[in-house]
């Protein structure tokens, strides 16, 4: 597989606060990597730099073969970078279809209404609530409706920050088999953020350990089963 993603030093923050020291890593084609680590520890602050709300003061990010360090978001959208921000920020005065459109807003009508269809047909619980507000949603359908934006823009790497949280465990279960599901007829690589022990070790191949800014370590995703032993693992 050849690496889709390739990020070598990376250094960000906030202002004149440094949050991430130096983050070296690789993604492949396909691949499902998990970040783990506890609170304030630079993961989300990862993904945001990745994407490009928060600019990297040092080293640099490549995907798919081209540097995209100074890209703006909406070019690496364009390049295949989706992003599904913790909170979800969906558009809540708009219905979920309007969402869905926002979302293939780069492509032409025919092709827009094409990549929307699919969308649907793989999220069929949009199906019935395709007319409602997204602020009238569950915490759990705007979590999947946040997926399916996002997918509507075709990415070939999927930055999904916490999307457990808040989400009732059923729709944790059905989202589990969704991102499995998409990975394997997307061939997506997908960097997934997560505290959710066992949904992260349910879905990712590798798991690596973010401690105060910077990657410390790689966990057997089989491993964090045990929560003993992923307790003693883990950073404090």
């Amino acid at each position: 597989m050849r690496d889709l993603l390739n990020v070598k030093k990376l250094q960000s923050g906030y202002g004149r606060i440094p949050i991430l020291f130096g983050i070296d890593l690789s993604i492949a084609t396909g691949e499902f990597v998990g970040i783990l680590g506890h609170n304030g520890m630079g993961k989300s602050t990862l993904l945001r730099t990745l994407m490009g709300h928060i600019p990297a003061t040092g080293g640099s990010i490549v995907f798919a073969g081209t540097d995209v360090t100074s890209a703006s978001p909406a070019a690496r959208s364009r390049a295949g970078i989706g992003y599904v921000p913790q909170g979800r920020q969906i558009f809540p005065a708009l219905s979920v279809m309007d969402n869905l459109r926002v979302g293939a807003a780069r492509a032409d009508r025919r092709r827009a209404a094409t990549v929307i269809e699919q969308v649907i047909e793989e999220l069929p619980r949009l199906k019935p609530i395709l007319s409602r507000a997204g602020g009238v949603l569950s915490g759990g359908e705007q979590q999947i409706l946040a997926l399916a934006r996002c997918l509507c823009a075709e990415p070939e790497l999927i930055l999904l920050d916490e999307p457990t949280e808040g989400i009732q465990p059923s729709i944790i279960e059905e989202m589990k088999g969704t991102l499995k599901a998409l990975a394997r007829s997307r061939n997506l690589s997908i960097l997934l953020v997560e505290q959710n022990l066992e949904f992260i070790s349910d879905l990712a191949t590798r798991v690596l350990v973010i401690k105060r800014g910077q990657l410390s370590g790689e966990i057997d995703p089989a491993k964090l089963h045990d929560a003993d032993l992923a307790g003693d693992i883990l950073p404090a």
